[in-house]
Protein backbone atom coordinates (compact mmCIF):
# COMPACT_ATOMS: atom_id res chain seq x y z
CA UNK A 1 0.00 0.00 0.00
CA UNK A 2 2.97 2.32 0.84
CA UNK A 3 4.81 1.25 -2.73
CA UNK A 4 1.50 2.79 -4.45
CA UNK A 5 1.21 5.88 -2.31
CA UNK A 6 4.92 6.94 -3.42
CA UNK A 7 4.29 6.32 -6.96
CA UNK A 8 0.85 8.19 -7.26
CA UNK A 9 2.47 11.03 -5.25
CA UNK A 10 5.88 10.75 -7.66
CA UNK A 11 3.00 10.88 -10.63
CA UNK A 12 1.75 14.18 -9.10
CA UNK A 13 4.75 15.80 -8.55
CA UNK A 14 5.59 14.74 -12.30
CA UNK A 15 2.43 16.38 -13.55
CA UNK A 16 3.27 19.13 -12.01
CA UNK A 17 6.56 19.99 -13.77
CA UNK A 18 5.07 19.61 -16.57
CA UNK A 19 2.03 21.35 -16.80
CA UNK A 20 3.22 25.00 -17.24
CA UNK A 21 1.43 27.70 -14.97
CA UNK A 22 1.60 31.46 -14.78
CA UNK A 23 0.89 33.94 -12.34
CA UNK A 24 0.58 37.37 -12.46
CA UNK A 25 1.53 39.29 -9.79
CA UNK A 26 2.31 43.06 -8.92
CA UNK A 27 5.40 43.21 -6.26
CA UNK A 28 8.23 45.56 -6.07
CA UNK A 29 11.54 42.83 -7.11
CA UNK A 30 14.11 42.85 -5.33
CA UNK A 31 17.74 44.33 -6.47
CA UNK A 32 20.02 41.49 -7.34
CA UNK A 33 23.42 41.21 -8.21
CA UNK A 34 24.74 38.73 -10.97
CA UNK A 35 27.88 38.33 -13.04
CA UNK A 36 27.63 37.22 -16.40
CA UNK A 37 29.77 34.65 -17.83
CA UNK A 38 32.33 37.24 -18.87
CA UNK A 39 32.52 38.25 -15.33
CA UNK A 40 30.34 41.60 -15.94
CA UNK A 41 28.13 42.42 -13.35
CA UNK A 42 24.40 42.29 -14.07
CA UNK A 43 21.90 44.14 -11.83
CA UNK A 44 18.09 44.94 -11.88
CA UNK A 45 19.28 48.76 -11.66
CA UNK A 46 21.09 48.79 -14.76
CA UNK A 47 17.93 47.63 -16.71
CA UNK A 48 15.73 50.57 -15.54
CA UNK A 49 12.77 51.09 -17.99
CA UNK A 50 13.27 48.06 -19.59
CA UNK A 51 11.54 44.64 -18.98
CA UNK A 52 13.68 42.30 -17.33
CA UNK A 53 12.72 38.78 -18.20
CA UNK A 54 14.42 36.12 -15.55
CA UNK A 55 14.73 32.79 -16.89
CA UNK A 56 15.45 29.93 -13.87
CA UNK A 57 17.09 26.84 -15.61
CA UNK A 58 19.41 24.55 -16.12
CA UNK A 59 21.53 22.42 -18.42
CA UNK A 60 19.95 18.79 -17.63
CA UNK A 61 16.46 19.97 -17.55
CA UNK A 62 14.51 18.93 -21.39
CA UNK A 63 11.95 21.59 -21.21
CA UNK A 64 14.88 24.06 -20.34
CA UNK A 65 16.13 23.52 -23.39
CA UNK A 66 13.06 22.91 -25.28
CA UNK A 67 12.53 26.84 -24.79
CA UNK A 68 16.55 28.56 -25.16
CA UNK A 69 15.39 28.60 -29.20
CA UNK A 70 12.11 30.63 -28.35
CA UNK A 71 14.33 32.77 -25.97
CA UNK A 72 16.99 33.15 -28.40
CA UNK A 73 14.54 34.53 -31.24
CA UNK A 74 12.43 37.01 -28.57
CA UNK A 75 15.61 38.25 -27.24
CA UNK A 76 17.21 38.87 -30.94
CA UNK A 77 13.64 40.83 -31.88
CA UNK A 78 13.46 43.11 -28.95
CA UNK A 79 16.39 43.56 -26.92
CA UNK A 80 17.42 46.74 -28.73
CA UNK A 81 13.01 48.13 -28.03
CA UNK A 82 14.00 47.09 -24.19
CA UNK A 83 13.71 43.73 -23.64
CA UNK A 84 16.08 42.08 -20.98
CA UNK A 85 16.72 38.29 -20.72
CA UNK A 86 18.58 36.96 -18.01
CA UNK A 87 19.19 33.25 -17.88
CA UNK A 88 19.59 32.06 -14.15
CA UNK A 89 21.90 28.88 -14.77
CA UNK A 90 21.27 26.28 -11.55
CA UNK A 91 23.74 23.90 -12.72
CA UNK A 92 26.50 22.43 -10.46
CA UNK A 93 29.21 23.19 -13.65
CA UNK A 94 32.41 24.95 -13.90
CA UNK A 95 31.91 28.05 -15.94
CA UNK A 96 33.90 26.72 -19.03
CA UNK A 97 31.34 23.97 -19.00
CA UNK A 98 28.67 26.26 -19.10
CA UNK A 99 30.12 28.33 -21.39
CA UNK A 100 30.55 25.48 -23.77
CA UNK A 101 26.47 24.47 -23.29
CA UNK A 102 25.66 28.12 -23.90
CA UNK A 103 28.18 28.33 -27.03
CA UNK A 104 26.18 25.27 -28.51
CA UNK A 105 22.53 26.15 -28.08
CA UNK A 106 23.74 29.63 -29.51
CA UNK A 107 22.40 31.87 -26.08
CA UNK A 108 22.36 35.28 -27.05
CA UNK A 109 21.01 36.35 -24.18
CA UNK A 110 23.22 36.86 -20.92
CA UNK A 111 23.56 33.77 -18.87
CA UNK A 112 24.64 33.52 -14.94
CA UNK A 113 25.45 31.15 -12.36
CA UNK A 114 22.31 31.75 -9.94
CA UNK A 115 23.10 32.45 -6.27
CA UNK A 116 21.27 31.61 -2.98
CA UNK A 117 20.54 35.15 -2.87
CA UNK A 118 18.67 35.73 -6.10
CA UNK A 119 16.98 31.93 -5.11
CA UNK A 120 15.79 33.31 -1.72
CA UNK A 121 14.89 36.75 -3.02
CA UNK A 122 12.73 35.97 -5.79
CA UNK A 123 12.05 32.52 -4.75
CA UNK A 124 11.17 30.64 -8.91
CA UNK A 125 10.14 27.67 -6.98
CA UNK A 126 11.23 23.92 -6.84
CA UNK A 127 10.83 23.26 -10.47
CA UNK A 128 12.93 24.35 -13.28
CA UNK A 129 12.13 26.22 -15.82
CA UNK A 130 10.33 29.14 -13.91
CA UNK A 131 10.12 32.86 -15.43
CA UNK A 132 10.04 35.41 -13.92
CA UNK A 133 9.21 39.01 -15.23
CA UNK A 134 9.81 42.49 -14.23
CA UNK A 135 7.94 45.52 -15.47
CA UNK A 136 9.64 48.56 -16.82
CA UNK A 137 8.60 50.15 -13.35
CA UNK A 138 11.18 47.35 -11.39
CA UNK A 139 7.88 45.15 -10.39
CA UNK A 140 7.54 41.60 -10.86
CA UNK A 141 4.24 40.72 -13.12
CA UNK A 142 4.70 37.37 -14.10
CA UNK A 143 5.69 34.20 -12.63
CA UNK A 144 5.86 31.47 -15.08
CA UNK A 145 6.49 27.90 -13.96
CA UNK A 146 7.19 25.42 -17.21
CA UNK A 147 8.44 25.95 -20.27
CA UNK A 148 7.51 29.38 -21.75
CA UNK A 149 7.09 29.08 -25.78
CA UNK A 150 7.69 32.34 -28.01
CA UNK A 151 4.52 33.68 -28.40
CA UNK A 152 3.67 34.10 -24.66
CA UNK A 153 6.87 35.81 -23.82
CA UNK A 154 6.32 38.07 -26.79
CA UNK A 155 2.97 39.15 -26.07
CA UNK A 156 4.02 39.50 -22.62
CA UNK A 157 6.75 41.94 -23.30
CA UNK A 158 4.72 43.63 -25.78
CA UNK A 159 2.14 44.70 -23.36
CA UNK A 160 4.44 45.66 -20.81
CA UNK A 161 6.61 47.95 -22.72
CA UNK A 162 3.77 49.24 -23.78
CA UNK A 163 3.07 50.40 -20.04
Amino acid sequence: MKRVLFIAAGLVLLAACLVPSTQESSSPAPAFELKDLSGQPLTLSQFTNKVVVLNFWATWCPPCRAEIPDFVETYNAYKDKGLVIIGVSLDRLSPKELVSFVNKYDMTYPVAFGTEKILDDYQPGQYVPATIVIDKKGMIRSRHVGAMDEGSLKRLFLKLSAE
